[in-house]
């Protein structure tokens, strides 16, 4: 399960009517739209939820980020694993490669989903980095514009053109296309 949000009864629904074992919670950072839904997965599924250290500020302050936004949230239950100390993670015949990509978020992870140990996988679940047509915010704590597009630069990129992205808000793009058309990569790709 990646980023339970707001949608966190909608997504259990869906892992229940098709019999899914979820193995670990994975947050791409922690903003609150990302980790609103953190108690309920908790709950529905007693597995390792895992974050990046570097966001773990962030995570702590879950009611203090709700305040500020206008939303009621709750503390969040505990971290039980760290994508800085292990970037690795498999369950049944995959695995999940986590690249740290800060910018967004200090913690900031872009997940690279793959079959086995010979394919590190196309599919990248970006939470905020990179979106068709555009970036993450940089506006908020810890976010830093420059420190993202080095991320995207330096650790997107190189993953190929071939590579699927599917970013927290909005719909799925790939690397080849934002390198030709989001203005925001034109200079650095």
């Amino acid at each position: 399960m990646i980023d339970p949000g707001d949608e966190v009864d909608q997504l259990i629904e869906v892992v229940t009517r098709h019999a899914w074992t979820v193995r670990y919670i994975m947050l791409t950072h922690a903003h609150l739209d990302h980790i609103a839904g953190c108690i309920e997965a908790k709950a529905a599924w007693p597995v390792p939820l895992i974050l990046h250290r570097d966001d773990h500020f962030l995570y702590e302050r879950a009611v203090q980020q709700g305040v500020a936004f206008g939303v009621r949230m709750r503390p969040q239950p505990p971290i039980d694993g760290w994508f800085d100390e292990q970037s690795r993670w498999r369950f049944g015949h995959c695995q999940v490669t986590a690249h740290h990509t800060p910018g967004h978020s200090p913690g900031q992870v872009c997940l690279q989903i793959g079959d086995d140990d010979d394919d590190a996988g196309r599919d990248l679940f970006v939470g905020d980095t990179l979106f068709a047509g555009s970036i993450g915010r940089t506006d908020l704590p810890g976010g830093d514009h420059e420190v993202l597009l080095n991320s995207i630069r330096d650790v997107l990129i190189p993953l190929g053109d071939a590579c699927r992205v599917h970013p927290g808000h909005g719909p799925s793009t790939d690397i080849a296309t934002e390198r030709r058309t989001n203005p925001f990569l034109m200079s650095i790709a």
